[in-house]
């Protein structure tokens, strides 16, 4: 685990994150383009190669943005192994998951991350996903997650109650404790290049 700032047991939760988020945003932009295409690969691979990915058909993966693992060779190769992928959409104060049958169907929605052209229209039932790949801030070896504060995973995993919710990260966003609220939701397995944790 990396070292990170010692988080003062008097301070609130929210104060813990945002101090966390901090220090993992600062990590995550002294990893190198090169860096990051290769952790990338790496951690795709690892993914790609376990019993979750294979037995899973019905997907949602997120839209990277510049900080995080790249998942556009993932998108790829899930939609040509014949799993029905699908990205999330915001709307008012609310996450959906759209379908993507191509990397052709993709626009820049909400906060200047890719989208599904039409998302509404698309939109595909939270319970039928076998597997969300989920984005994150920060993880632990307990598979707590620190998002980045919008809480739409939190409130879209209700509704999810039959997919497996999966980490893929960089080893500089493991730190020994996550500070978790009681609504914050718990992945089920974390990916980094050199690491494997399951709740």
């Amino acid at each position: 685990m990396h070292p990170k700032k010692k988080l003062s047991p008097m301070m609130t939760i929210d104060a813990q994150k945002k101090l966390l988020r901090r220090e993992i945003n600062s990590r995550l932009k002294k990893i190198s383009p090169d860096e990051r295409k290769f952790f990338s690969r790496a951690v795709v691979e690892k993914f790609l190669a376990t019993p979750l990915y294979k037995n899973s058909l019905v997907i949602m993966a997120y839209s990277s943005t510049a900080l995080e693992i790249r998942l556009g060779e993932f998108f790829l190769t899930a939609l040509s192994h014949g799993k029905i992928l699908a990205i999330p959409f915001i709307e008012g104060r609310e996450m959906f998951a759209a379908k993507l049958s191509s990397v052709d169907e993709l626009e820049v929605g909400a906060y200047g991350i890719l989208t599904v052209k039409n998302a509404a229209d698309k939109i595909l039932d939270a319970k039928k996903f076998d597997c969300i790949v989920t984005p994150g801030l920060a993880f632990d070896a307990h598979c707590n997650r620190l998002g980045k504060g919008g809480g739409y995973y939190d409130k879209f995993f209700v509704n999810a109650v039959n997919a497996k919710k999966i980490a893929l990260a960089y080893d500089c966003q493991l730190v020994n404790k996550v500070p978790v609220a009681p609504y914050d939701v718990q992945v089920d397995f974390v990916i980094t290049p050199n690491k494997f944790f399951a709740k």
